[in-house]
């Protein structure tokens, strides 16, 4: 069973970057299709972006296309999370994801691994 650990969370204003990183502790890390979401106060969980085993596909809600970049290094077994422009509405606990099985996806229902969640601040 894969452990997640997600940091790099923190407190910026609007228009800043942030990359948060996840790091899983099985060496078969690349075995697993990874993902993001975020919830912010009161607000459901919701995806932010996904990539395959391999890490040649990638899917990015539209909220944060073109903003974001989900990214993978299997070698070192992290996960990453480039942010630019952020917003306030950006504000939110983020988590990263797993599942062995299937295909990448945006429910959160198809990740059986979740980390603790980092915390994104964004202030206009």
């Amino acid at each position: 069973q894969v452990q997640l650990v997600e940091s790099g969370g923190g407190l910026l204003q609007a228009g800043g970057s942030l990359r948060l990183s996840c790091a899983a502790s099985e060496r078969t890390f690349g075995n697993y299709a990874m993902a993001w979401f975020r919830q912010a106060p009161e607000k459901e969980r919701e995806f932010v972006a996904a990539i395959t085993r391999s890490g040649i596909s990638t899917s990015h809600a539209d909220s944060v296309k073109g903003r974001f970049t989900i990214s993978r290094d299997n070698a070192n077994n992290n996960l990453y999370l480039q942010m630019n422009s952020l917003k306030p509405e950006d504000t939110a606990v983020y988590y990263c994801a797993a599942r062995g099985q299937g295909a990448i996806s945006a429910r959160t229902t198809d990740y059986p691994y979740w980390g603790q969640g980092t915390q994104v601040t964004v202030s206009s």
